[in-house]
């Protein structure tokens, strides 16, 4: 598949619509459920295929946010055989009391991974406590930007943004 099938096949995928409360409290009649294609073997693999080629030179492990991150991070460790980690937005507080699970990353060179990024915001308190814990990080891949005004808010936080697609390309896309 190549990248143009590609985001037509995610757009036709997670674009769905009728009556949906959206974070910010109002009502839109489309919405864009990122899990579709997540849950989609056929898919993910493909969005896998096409990411391995945008991987930073370097890159020793792969960093999932919690929870969309995750499957891709696993997929692109399976594509690669580079190790991931399955970070949690906060750190449990039972066990291990761990922010991330998953192969040692302290001293390493960590590629954070996210399905779609908005704003940027979680990705950089994220970034932050992982940075605490010895992980080295400047660079962020996902599968969609929604927002321009994350590639500023994260090159702010000294991280480069590396989208596999823009919304804007898969609205024209569609």
């Amino acid at each position: 598949m190549n990248r143009e099938e590609l985001g037509r096949k995610i757009y036709e995928t997670s674009h769905i619509t009728g009556e949906f409360l959206l974070r910010s409290g109002k009502i839109s009649n489309e919405y864009f459920d990122k899990y579709l294609f997540e849950s989609d073997p056929v898919l993910l693999e493909e969005i896998a295929n096409h990411m391995v080629k945008l991987v930073p030179d370097g890159c020793q492990i792969f960093a999932g946010l919690e929870m969309g991150g995750i499957p891709i991070a696993t997929a692109l460790s399976f594509k690669t055989k580079t190790p991931s980690v399955f970070v949690r937005k906060k750190a449990k507080t039972y066990g291990t009391c761990k922010l991330a699970e998953g192969t040692v990353f302290s001293g390493k060179n960590v590629c954070v991974i996210e399905d779609v990024v908005t704003t940027g915001g979680q990705i950089i308190e994220s970034v932050e406590e992982l940075r605490k814990l010895g992980a080295k990080i400047n660079e962020v891949m996902c599968v969609i930007v929604r927002e321009e005004k994350a590639f500023e808010n994260l090159a702010k936080a000294g991280l480069k943004l590396i989208p596999l697609f823009t919304m804007d390309e898969l609205n024209k896309l569609k």
